[in-house]
This record gives structure tokens, sequence and C-alpha cells, in this order.
């Protein structure tokens, strides 16, 4: 989607949470983007800092809330404030919500919800984006949706016709089959809040009501991953590979690993067991 909506801008900015999935900083070296980074700590609960004098030069922000990796989320009013920018300053913001049903117990709102809270109605200058991914731990079904400004959208449908890519046709029909129940994805959500459960009393730490992630802060994380790796079976991504140094130098995944517990939770307590034994050293 960026390469069609940037591909006539000149000078093109785009901004993005840092940690980040890494698709963003693709979209953002094919579109020759100049990148903010807006970098998600301790320190602002995870949470992107608004900076209006940065914003107001971006074409195009992205936002990824329920967050991979950190978990974090953003309430329907903190997502208002975004969709109040985005039309202040005529930038589009997109939410990337593949993980919007990965929750523990209350639904997570999504961007259009706050749009509407807001009375952007119209959803002017606001997408979300979603996949079936982890909702049915299906990526392999590449199956997925755009939704809001439908402006945007009706030039971007017609750009997808020349150069967009389907899906076999038995995987769209597997993919239609998972988007129209839920009873598995309530089924998975339930072991994932199982394990999360394992991790407070395993680890003492606090857990997310959303996605299935730890964020785990931990000294020499790439020196520890490498230790959870070779002496004790257990994989986990540090943190600093998941970001990017920001325009200050300092790269706030440094200090962290992202530990996902998507196993079923007799295997995910084991993992827990030695996570443990290995930080107690």
């Amino acid at each position: 989607f960026p390469q069609y909506y940037l591909f006539d801008k000149k000078e093109p900015v785009m901004a993005y949470t840092n940690p980040f999935y890494q698709i963003y900083e693709g979209a953002a070296i094919a579109t020759r983007s100049k990148v903010i980074h807006l970098n998600l700590t301790e320190k602002n609960s995870f949470k992107p800092v608004i900076n209006e004098e940065e914003l107001a030069t971006c074409d195009l922000v992205i936002l990824n809330f329920p967050n991979n990796p950190t978990a974090s989320v953003l309430s329907v009013e903190e997502l208002g404030e975004w969709v109040k920018l985005a039309l202040k300053h005529d930038f589009l913001l997109i939410n990337d919500e593949c993980y919007s049903e990965i929750y523990t117990a209350q639904k997570i709102p999504s961007l259009l919800e706050a749009s509407v809270h807001v009375g952007n109605v119209s959803f002017k200058n606001v997408l979300v984006i979603n996949s079936i991914s982890k909702r049915s731990s299906a990526p392999g079904l590449r199956s997925g949706f755009i939704a809001g400004d439908a402006e945007i959208l009706k030039g971007y449908a017609q750009y997808r016709t020349y150069v967009g890519c389907a899906s076999p046709l038995p995987l769209q029909a597997s993919a239609a089959v998972a988007w129209a129940d839920d009873e598995h994805v309530q089924v998975a959500r339930d072991v994932y809040a199982q394990n999360f459960k394992a991790a407070r009393e395993i680890l003492g730490v606090e857990t997310s009501e959303a996605t299935f992630y730890l964020w785990l802060k931990v000294p020499n994380a790439l020196e520890f991953t490498q230790v959870l790796y070779r002496d004790y079976n257990v994989k986990v991504l540090p943190g600093e590979f998941l970001a990017r140094a920001d325009q200050k130098g300092e790269n706030p995944g440094i200090g962290y690993i992202r530990i996902a517990l998507v196993e079923e939770t007799t295997k995910t307590i084991e993992a827990l067991m030695r996570l443990k034994e290995a930080l107690n050293g």
C-alpha cells in the first residue's frame, strides 16, 4: 500500500512505531521515504509520544496496536487523538491491527472505532489493515483486508488490479471458512490467557491484555539470547533485532527480548521454567 500511496511524492516522509514489524522498514526503503521513528520505551509506557512538529511533515504514519513486540495497547481515546492529528496535519494514518482479536478479557478498540468516537465518521485519512495470520494461526493462508477512507481505497483497488496477486483458490476457500468462525479464535485466546497466567506465576512479571508476547527487560539481551539457545533450547528474539537506532542514535529494543507464548500451555510452562533458571543464572 505505501508504494501506491507515496509513489507521486517527491520526498515522502513516513513515521512508524519503533520497535516494529520489519515490513514497515521495507515499505520505507521501497518508497525512498525519510523515516521518523516513534520510539516505544518504558518511559512512555510503550506508547508513541506525539511530536506535532515532526508529524506535520509526514505523509504516512503507521501505528501497530495491539503492538508487536511490546504488547502495548492504546485506548479508544488515545487512538482518537491520533485521528485528530491526521486530520489536522493531513497525513494518512494506518493502524496495523493484526493482533486485534488476540486479547485476554475485553476486545481491543479499533482505529475505526476511535475515528467514529471523535466524529470522523467518513474515516477521512484513516485506514486499518488486518490479517487472518494471528487470529487463526494461519499466516500461510495470506488473507487480510484494508478498510477505512473510501476515496483512498477506490484508487488503491484500481492499482491492485494491475500489481496485486491472488492466493490460490483452495487457500481462499480455507480462509473464508476461518474468517467465518470465531470458536477456534476463542480456543486460541484461552490458551494464550493460560500462558500469560503461567508467565505471571513463574516469572513474576506483568502481562498485557492483548497479543501473546512478553517484552522482557534483561541485561545483555543478545548474549542472554545466545545462552537460551545454546544451554536451554529456548528460542526468543533479541529486541535490538526488532528496532533501529532513531534520529538520536538510540535503539529502544536494546535490553529486551521478545518471547512468543504460542505453544500449548504444558510446553510453555516448561519453557518458562527454563527461562527462569537462566535468569537466576
